[in-house]
């Protein structure tokens, strides 16, 4: 694919050196220290480039250098604190990645300096005070970059943590190497594939297929299109075999890759008929769907449901690569969006509460900011993936929301929406949590209220009745020994796994 580094910048003492190595560690990606590059080719450490060749050669030095780093594979590049004061290094960055800007206060940085003995040829002297006018000197520079870190009081790996979300870059190891990469669609062309077939439904087809066709195309690859059905009601062994049959017209083989271009129903569909093509085959996941973005691209879970229960047929099949662009949401009907964020509020409420405060900023607010949004609930649901890719514990906690959910969603035979009927879950199972004391009281409130300021509901619909509802959740995948594991909200930024025998509790409204 294309060149895509992640260039790590800021003032002396930000921490780019050392973010930069967890950050390369955590995404598979070779590391480069600019500076030290500088020093290795020049054989000269850069007090004696300095001294020798004065501020200009050093400088002519660093864009050599520079040049040379980006025509390389894909890196995490530390950036010395003046690197990009150069236009034409500024240019080669942004021209072959993303820019992430460290800042720290003058306090954290002089302290950072002091305890650091890498000699520095611009802040030779009294340490205090030429940092003070090379940080007020570089004010405005610093200020000109858009993704920008606050590193004071953070580990590096809080850092790089915060570096991946910004580059909307990650890398999932547990189950099968593969990239998760927010990036525009367009950028589907700078992938290796072979043959490649989009799988997508007919509504999506309207709006984004032959963009991503003419794209394609005109990169060499001329991809086919299949098209089935749109709707969860359409996610059968039906459509499978459709798709199966639809592979050997496309002429698909071996070395041939699907791509699911569409919500988690087409993700879950052609993941998992992928996954058992000529006993499996490549497949890439567009999402086109806020809660396919958030959610059921991650993970690489597929399968398709069954008349008593959803997802009961399935395999863990991961992608080659998810690609994420948040800019194919702009045509996701309002009621579809809304569902979504029932999914991004569900990580907070799991372990990060910063995202679930800002939910509550409102859907405009969101809508305004949704990549980092976005970026956030990703990041949540990777790291939980990550720890525990086969819900042998950690994992289970996704499952907040969804034991009543999925019984809500069948019951009502799909007339409410994946998130919708999550949202009723969270809300339930809420309630529970504080009729089992588990969680403080006053808690299933806060989540009610969070729910209905995102426009979702809290309630179950009373006319949907109790009985199928507890037969559904005697079914779910989670059951074992006629016992159903729930992950219980405990309080925001926090569940626990608890087992539930007594499904009629579950449903109480008190």
């Amino acid at each position: 694919m294309t060149m895509k580094h992640i260039f790590l910048y800021g003032p002396p003492g930000a921490g780019k050196s050392s973010v930069g190595q967890v950050l390369a560690e955590r995404l598979r990606w070779p590391f480069v220290d600019l500076d030290l590059e500088i020093e290795r080719s020049a054989g000269q450490a850069i007090p004696q480039i300095v001294e020798q060749q004065g501020e200009a050669g050093f400088r002519n030095l660093e864009t050599e250098t520079l040049e040379r780093a980006v025509n390389e594979s894909p890196r995490v590049i530390a950036l010395g604190g003046g690197a990009l004061l150069r236009h034409e290094n500024r240019m080669l960055a942004e021209n072959n990645g993303k820019i992430i800007l460290l800042m720290a206060e003058p306090t954290t940085l002089l302290e950072r300096l002091q305890s650091n003995d890498r000699k520095r040829p611009l802040l030779a002297g009294d340490l205090r005070s030429r940092l003070s006018a090379l940080l007020e000197m570089r004010r405005e520079h610093y200020a000109s970059f858009p993704l920008r870190i606050p590193v004071d009081g953070k580990s590096a790996q809080q850092k790089a943590r915060q570096a991946q979300m910004a580059a909307g870059r990650h890398h999932l190891s547990a189950m099968g190497e593969y990239d998760v990469v927010m990036d525009d669609v367009s950028s589907l062309k700078d992938f290796s594939m072979e043959n490649p077939l989009i799988v997508t439904d007919e509504n999506v087809a309207k709006f984004h297929a032959q963009p991503v066709l003419d794209g394609l195309s005109a990169s060499g690859l001329y991809p086919k299109l299949l098209t089935v059905r749109a709707g969860e009601s359409y996610k059968t062994l039906d459509t499978v075999i459709q798709l199966w049959r639809g592979f050997v017209e496309a002429g698909l083989e071996r070395k041939s890759t699907v791509i699911a271009l569409g919500g988690g129903v087409i993700g879950d569909l052609a993941g998992f008929a992928a996954s058992t093509f000529m006993r499996g085959i490549d497949w890439v996941g567009v999402p086109t769907t806020l809660l396919a973005m958030v959610d059921s691209s991650l993970g690489g879970k597929t399968g398709f449901d069954l008349p008593e229960g959803k997802n009961l047929i399935g395999s863990f099949y991961p992608p080659r690569f998810v690609l994420i662009d948040p800019h194919l949401l702009e045509t996701l009907p309002g009621a579809e969006f809304i569902s979504g964020m029932a999914e991004v509020l569900k990580y907070g409420i799991i372990s990060d509460p910063e995202l679930f405060a800002l939910c509550g900023h409102g859907l405009d607010w969101i809508k305004a900011n949704l990549e980092e949004v976005v970026q956030r609930a990703v990041a949540v649901k990777v790291a939980i993936i990550e720890e525990d890719p086969y819900e042998q514990g950690l994992r289970a906690s996704l499952n907040l929301g969804h034991t009543v959910g999925h019984a809500v969603e069948l019951v009502s035979h799909f007339q409410l929406r994946h998130g919708e009927a999550v949202a009723i879950g969270m809300a339930a199972e809420a309630k529970l949590a504080e009729r089992l004391k588990v969680a403080t009281q006053g808690l299933s409130e806060v989540v009610a209220g969070a729910l209905s300021a995102l426009g979702l509901p809290s309630e179950i619909p009373r006319g949907l009745p109790r009985d199928e509802l507890i037969r559904a959740m005697q079914m779910d995948k989670k059951r074992s020994k006629g016992v159903v594991r729930f992950a219980l909200p405990v309080e925001i930024g926090r569940v626990e796994l608890l087992d539930v025998t007594d499904l009629e509790s579950v449903l109480e409204d008190g």
